[in-house]
């Protein structure tokens, strides 16, 4: 006959000293910095795409978004190992007796199910989109939105239910835990066991971090070796998240037939073709393609000012931006909307060459949209119509 189940665990049960409230504090306040960056910074790129009327981001300063999304990336990863440190900190907590103590208690408990559940979800697939898998059922980009906007909501609850907790815990010298059972001599004292902890978590957060922040800092590239994607590996110097085949453009579409369209609100509509554009391809611009898993690399374009293209078709004057159309047929950001901002910059352009060359198909050939201070994914590849939206 099998015995009684075992007895769940009490807190006396636990004996390290990475279980003080003052270690929980310290990785409590390290991951309330890097989410609310994270959140910060995530929140400013779905604005960006899907502007709404009230919202309009600049072209300048060139690198802005390339900084925050990098920004974005790096938070994101070093939270992880200060997550886990976390929760292995207050693992003792979950086993308090008697479990619920009031209605305040129970509240605060209730909103640890979406706190804990949300941030590990977020986390767990933030790094799969980074690294473009999704085996998931659900879509990542609102499952990624709005489980941040549930988690943020149950971190405040937790911060507003714990702030005296922690203050407190922060302010007092860390001690030795309650009831532990007397050491062998070789075992380390508390503190050090909880300084070696802490600077565990510390370093994995670091390490991870940099070498993250290294796929957005081209001098530091050599550091990327947990990065999925590296600048020096890739063709012409530019990674490439989804392929012409994969967006089911063949050469065929992009042969002698190619035709770019300027149309919508124009008192003069241009079609042009390849050497109608290589005619007006006259300017230099360095920009970086910045995407939104956070990598990004700078790289030298050349090209068709968009803006000179505009004032050659008779662009309305009070027009409002243009949409950007593609010749990509499966998956998402088939084209952009622009503001005036970037339509109007002077090194917005319809690119051409990349670092010296044309453009490789997988890179847009024969042409495709390039902006300062833009997502890659807004970055249209495979142009084939300007529309203006008066």
């Amino acid at each position: 006959m099998p015995g009684p189940p075992p007895r769940p665990p009490r807190q006396g049960a636990f004996t390290s000293s990475a279980h003080d409230r003052r270690v929980a504090a310290l990785l409590g306040v390290s991951l309330g910095v890097t989410f609310t960056v994270c959140f910060a910074t995530g929140l400013l790129s779905d604005l960006i795409q899907e502007q709404p009327a009230w919202f309009t981001w600049p072209a300048a300063p060139r690198d802005l978004y390339r900084w925050t999304q990098g920004a974005h990336l790096v938070s994101g990863v070093a939270s992880i190992p200060l997550l886990l440190g976390k929760l292995f900190a207050v693992y003792p907590r979950l086993w308090a007796w008697p479990p619920i103590r009031g209605l305040a208690n129970a509240l605060e408990r209730a909103a640890l199910v979406p706190l804990v559940g949300g941030a590990l979800l977020l986390l767990a697939t933030g790094l799969m989109n980074v690294f473009s898998w999704y085996p998931t059922p659900f879509v990542f980009t609102p499952t990624h939105y709005w489980t941040a906007w549930i988690v943020v909501g149950a971190l405040v609850i937790h911060v507003t239910a714990k702030a005296g907790t922690a203050a407190a815990a922060l302010r007092r010298r860390p001690a030795a835990p309650a009831a532990a059972p007397a050491r062998p001599a070789a075992a380390p004292q508390p503190a050090v066991e909880r300084r070696r902890f802490l600077g565990t978590i510390a370093a994995a957060a670091g390490i991870t971090g940099l070498s993250f922040l290294a796929s957005a800092v081209s001098p530091l590239r050599s550091l990327a070796v947990l990065a999925p994607r590296r600048s020096d590996r890739a063709v012409q110097g530019l990674p490439i998240n989804r392929s012409a085949a994969a967006a089911g453009v063949t050469r065929a579409a992009v042969g002698p037939g190619f035709r770019l369209r300027v149309t919508g609100a124009v008192a003069r509509p241009l079609v042009l073709d390849l050497a109608a554009l290589r005619s007006r391809a006259v300017h230099d611009a360095d920009l970086p393609i910045a995407c939104v898993e956070g990598w990004s690399v700078g790289a030298r374009w050349r090209g068709v000012p968009l803006r000179a293209l505009l004032a050659e078709a008779g662009a309305a004057p009070s027009f409002t931006g243009v949409v950007v159309r593609s010749l990509q047929r499966v998956g998402p950001y088939s084209g952009a909307r622009l503001n005036w901002p970037h339509a109007l910059h002077r090194d917005s352009l319809l690119a051409l060459d990349l670092n010296g060359e044309p453009l490789d198909l997988d890179h847009g050939y024969p042409v495709r949209l390039i902006t300062p201070n833009q997502p890659g994914v807004l970055q249209t590849k495979w142009v084939t119509e300007i529309e203006v939206i008066a």
